[in-house]
């Protein structure tokens, strides 16, 4: 696993870094998620903000109400509309990373299913992982 990590938009306006090996991913099935991606939901690796740098261009932002009732910030590009990121209003220190924008995932694996209550019953969940019914605390 490499030491740190990059990633993009579609389009290449948006790039950033991940300076810290990343090995584990989280699958979030909430209803925001799903429609935000237009899927089951989203596959993330969650990261220390401190870790996580933005090295060309300026992400827009759309701030919403999430399922556990909180504020979420969604970061995308502006030009292609590819999610880069998310941040909860009340854990800046974190920053959740779509794992499809990184450029080389390597051999991660998704270790936790989130929001498991919300996931459409045509999305596939791994009994290997952790499963929680809404936010883990």
């Amino acid at each position: 696993m490499p030491a740190s990590l990059s990633g993009s938009c579609l389009c290449g306006a948006i790039r950033y870094t991940i300076d810290l090996p990343v090995t584990e991913l989280r699958a979030c099935h909430c209803t925001h998620c799903q429609k935000a991606s237009g899927a089951g939901g989203s596959v993330n690796a969650v990261v220390p903000s401190a870790a996580f740098k933005i090295t060309q261009g300026t992400p827009k932002r759309f701030d919403s109400k999430a399922d556990s009732g909180r504020t979420l910030h969604r970061y995308f590009c502006g030009d292609c509309g590819s999610a880069i990121y998310s941040q909860r209003e009340t854990t800046p220190e974190t920053k959740v990373v779509r794992a499809g924008t990184l450029d080389n995932a390597g051999p991660m694996k998704i270790t936790a299913d989130i929001w498991t209550k919300s996931a459409p019953s045509w999305v596939y969940l791994d009994p290997a992982s952790k499963q929680f019914p809404g936010q883990p605390t």
